[in-house]
């Protein structure tokens, strides 16, 4: 008997469900979402914070003023502070470096996303209290490369603190590839590059220059204020008093004539912030109380301006070694003014200790602070045009 052969059952390859692919897919397409996302988030972020210390860090004595303004105007304790301004200019500048710079190559991510909520959960509330009270004009927090106003800078403040939440509860999706040490060294670097560049703009000027005064500036013509420009609009209101009663009037119903009401103060609120024009105090007064401004912006020869806001902060080195460059302009015949916010009994102190003898002029010392960053500074104009600017290290 023929036993036929057995055949075995062709199997069929089993196919795996649609289904399972799509969902493999979906999850793969949204890592790449959060990557992207996180990507995104970080390198912004950490632009915001190089932008922020880097502008700070190439003007230190313009982010120390700011940061004296500030304690000033806490008053009390916070002025006595005041002597702490300046490395206290250099060591936030250099943190905001730290931290972006960090954020950008991926650098000790977990340690950095924690010294930028520290920093922000510290500023956020000083922002705030800045934007109800309104103690300085801008928080200076961009330095003199952008301006904004005090909430702008709140609610940017809130915004960051939202990134760096992101970033601190995302940081293990966004590990380096660098090792460890290697990372320490590298946030040393920039540690070191902060602090340097802070230093070298401190003695010789900043390395952008973001003021109304910088090199190649017309001052006459930025002075100017277009026919159509807005002007402030103010809301003014008269305080009267009328058997002990005060009562608050506008300039449409006060009481006008009326004998009877007791004028007893006035406020004026501004509604509309008008154009105000890049430069818009300066002015220069000799010592016979004469203003000698447009004297000195029409001159069409050169002209020197010694830049000294205040004679008790200035280097005395300084002024000695300008007052060797000003006996060179009197051979050369270029008019020579030395520019301060001191008192006369000032200068002729400061006249006897250092053995100078050029002449002397007064202008606002904001506005000599904002001309130069150097105290003393020499600036050289023709016809109103800035055409150089020194420190007193550089004069030579």
């Amino acid at each position: 008997m023929i036993r036929k052969p057995i055949r075995k059952p062709i199997r069929k390859p089993v196919r795996k469900p649609l289904r399972n692919n799509f969902v493999k897919s979906e999850k793969s397409f949204n890592f790449k979402i959060i990557n992207i996302s996180l990507f995104i988030i970080r390198v912004l972020l950490g632009c915001v914070f190089i932008f922020s210390g880097f502008v700070k860090a190439i003007d230190p004595l313009g982010f120390t003023y700011k940061i004296d303004d500030y304690l000033r105007s806490f008053g009390g304790f916070f002025e006595s502070l005041s002597v702490v301004a300046f490395p206290a200019s250099i060591a936030l500048s250099t943190l905001e470096l730290l931290i972006g710079l960090n954020l950008i190559f991926k650098i000790q991510l977990k340690r950095t996303g924690f010294l930028a909520l520290l920093f922000m959960l510290v500023m956020t509330p000083l922002t705030l209290y800045i934007a109800l009270y309104n103690p300085v004009s801008d928080c200076g927090c961009f330095g003199d490369a952008l301006v904004i106003s005090n909430w702008a800078t709140f609610y940017k403040n809130l915004v960051l603190i939202l990134m760096v939440v992101i970033i601190l509860f995302n940081y293990h999706n966004l590990e380096s590839k660098i090792q460890p040490r290697l990372q320490w060294i590298i946030a040393g670097l920039f540690v070191f590059f902060g602090i340097g560049i802070s230093i070298y703009s401190f003695r010789h000027l900043p390395l952008i220059d973001f003021m109304p005064y910088k090199i190649g500036v017309n001052i006459p013509a930025a002075m100017v204020i277009p026919e159509n420009a807005l002007s402030d609009k103010y809301e003014t209101t008269f305080i009267y008093e009328k058997d002990g009663l005060k009562k608050e009037f506008t300039l449409e119903n006060y009481p006008k004539g009326d004998s009877t009401w007791k004028f007893v103060d006035q406020k004026s609120v501004l509604l509309v912030k008008g154009y105000t024009p890049p430069i818009h105090d300066f002015s220069i007064v000799n010592s016979q109380y004469e203003d000698i401004t447009n004297q000195i912006l029409s001159d069409s020869l050169q002209t020197y301006l010694l830049i000294m806001y205040d004679l008790t902060q200035t280097n005395d080195e300084g002024a000695k070694l300008v007052e060797s460059k000003y006996q060179k302009a009197l051979k050369s015949g270029i008019q020579f003014y030395a520019l301060t916010g001191s008192s006369d009994e000032e200068v002729e102190k400061f006249k006897l200790k250092n053995k100078v003898t050029f002449p002397f002029c007064k202008t606002d010392p904001i506005t000599l602070k904002t001309i130069i960053r150097a105290n003393p500074g020499l600036v050289l104009i023709k016809k109103g045009t800035v055409v150089g600017k020194w420190n007193w290290r550089d004069i030579e």
